[in-house]
């Protein structure tokens, strides 16, 4: 007869010896290679360091948010994220080119790369997800569709606007919103449809419509800027749910990721009480959460194929969340509400921890 056929057993001896001399190869590794893995490459990334400006679409006007001061710069909360972005690749708050974009072509910008991305209170929805292709990077803010009137009309409520004409713009989750609320309320309404955002408002002022509905942050920033914005009232009635923030290319997920955690850090640094005055003297704070937020710990800048100190460099030059909130959003009349951080009651915002 032959030999046997059946495999003989691996004895437990070679076994042991087999993992003593994995264990040893893994010891004998240079620190570096049993770090976290550099982040992936990133076209998005590669293009805005080749270029040495990152390109960001903003709104064409919106008090608050986007819009150029008496000295041509751009100022506001969305502006200040592509700030932030600049500052995380290159320590430069500048280093940033802004397109105006309307409703109607915000997203043929991001898709087509004229923009590397869109920071124009834009809200994220399923459609906008998937389809067309883009990744929401998280939500800024917290908003809700409304509606202003003049305080002459006497309307106190939206439902007292059967058989109003209303101001919207189209292209957006306004437009389907109105449609969608007047048709569940049984309200009869004249739409008056203009896309740029100033004809819209124009149109409001002169009496063109009865009514305006956006965004009740973008109606708080309208009649900010009024003359005699007392002569406005918005309505207490909200609509829908506008998650508001900025969105890129669908398919760069390191380009995604950094400005994810931006944002995250940014409330980060509020919650942890830190601010563009203190984070600079953060190096002695013995909280761990801490060490690795400003980059002595963690490593965590080069995950995101950025300097470790990214989150000191931006809190440096625009302040946390918070700060960045009460510069451009506090004096235009919008309260922080949902957009308080978790700690607070009713507050929405909420950050992953940084480790």
């Amino acid at each position: 007869m032959g030999r046997s056929s059946v495999k003989q057993p691996v004895r437990p001896t070679v076994l042991r010896s087999l993992a003593a001399a994995l264990l040893a190869m893994a010891v004998s590794l240079p620190a570096t290679a049993q770090q976290q893995p550099a982040a992936p490459a990133s076209v998005t990334l590669d293009a805005i360091r080749a270029r040495g400006t990152l390109i960001c679409g903003v709104n064409t006007g919106l008090a608050g948010f986007a819009q150029p001061d008496s000295q041509g710069v751009w100022r506001g909360f969305d502006v200040d994220y592509c700030r932030a972005v600049a500052i995380a690749l290159f320590n430069d708050p500048d280093k940033v080119r802004f397109v105006p974009t309307t409703a109607q072509n915000r997203f043929t910008a991001l898709q087509s790369g004229e923009v590397d991305i869109l920071s124009r209170n834009t809200t994220w929805t399923l459609s906008r997800d998937t389809s067309l292709g883009f990744d929401f990077a998280g939500i800024t803010f917290y908003d809700g569709q409304g509606f202003m009137v003049k305080a002459s009309l006497g309307v106190r409520s939206a439902r007292e606007l059967d058989g109003a004409t209303i101001c919207v713009q189209p292209g957006t989750t306004t437009e389907q919103n109105l449609t969608d609320w007047a048709r569940a309320a049984r309200i009869r309404f004249q739409p008056v449809v203009i896309e740029r955002l100033e004809e819209v408002v124009n149109a409001y002022l002169s009496g063109r419509c009865d009514a305006f509905t956006t965004d009740v942050s973008g109606l708080a920033a309208t009649r900010a800027v009024q003359p005699r914005p007392a002569e406005h009232v918005i309505l207490p009635d909200v609509i829908s749910k506008e998650p508001l923030g900025p969105l890129v290319r669908h398919g760069d997920q390191r380009f995604s990721d950094l400005v994810r955690w931006i944002h995250f850090g940014l409330l980060t640094a509020e919650e942890f009480g830190l601010t563009s005055q203190t984070i600079g003297q953060a190096a002695g704070d013995a909280r761990p959460d801490v060490q690795r937020l400003i980059g002595r710990s963690g490593d965590l800048g080069r995950m995101l194929g950025v300097d470790n100190a990214f989150m000191v460099n931006v809190v440096t030059r625009l302040g946390n969340y918070g700060q960045i909130f009460e510069r451009n959003l506090t004096p235009i009349g919008i309260q922080r509400g949902p957009n308080a951080l978790w700690t607070t009651p009713g507050g929405l915002q909420y950050a992953p921890p940084f480790r």
